[in-house]
């Protein structure tokens, strides 16, 4: 974790790449464990949506595994958004110790702004879908016992 990190820098990270765990590559180097798990949840969702694609929405590994896209890109907004709101004492002594200081500037805001519009539309249409499909299985079930 040397040298100086870029509160903006690592904002847009985790906005543009966060899912594949980008922002901890960044902040954190090759070492760290955290951004080689981040991928994983980010490619079995993405492989739910390619489920859903080529089988359908009855398909019932992709209901498992498509919350799990949304959830992680929604994780990664969020991140971004504690990133770019992070008072600069608070990442400056956690990221700058020794080095020059970070100053927040416009470019971070709006990182933090874009991450709430994704963040927030990925998140709904991940309960949105997840609610669908839970409730027409119920009322699938409901039909078959009683028959």
């Amino acid at each position: 974790m040397n040298g100086y990190k870029s509160k903006t820098l690592a904002t847009w990270f985790a906005l543009v790449g966060g899912s594949l765990g980008w922002h901890r590559l960044y902040l954190y180097g090759v070492r760290d464990a955290w951004a080689w798990l981040w991928p994983l949840p980010t490619l079995l969702g993405a492989y739910g949506v390619e489920r859903v694609w080529t089988l359908g929405q009855d398909d019932h590994l992709a209901w498992l595994l498509v919350p799990l896209l949304g959830m992680a890109v929604a994780a990664a907004m969020l991140t971004a958004i504690v990133y770019g709101l992070m008072p600069d004492e608070k990442w400056n002594a956690r990221f700058n110790p020794n080095g020059p200081e970070h100053h927040t500037g416009w470019l971070a805001i709006g990182g933090v702004v874009l991450a709430l519009l994704v963040g927030a539309t990925v998140l709904m249409s991940t309960i949105a879908f997840s609610s669908q499909r839970f409730f027409e299985y119920e009322i699938d079930e409901a039909h078959k016992i009683s028959r």
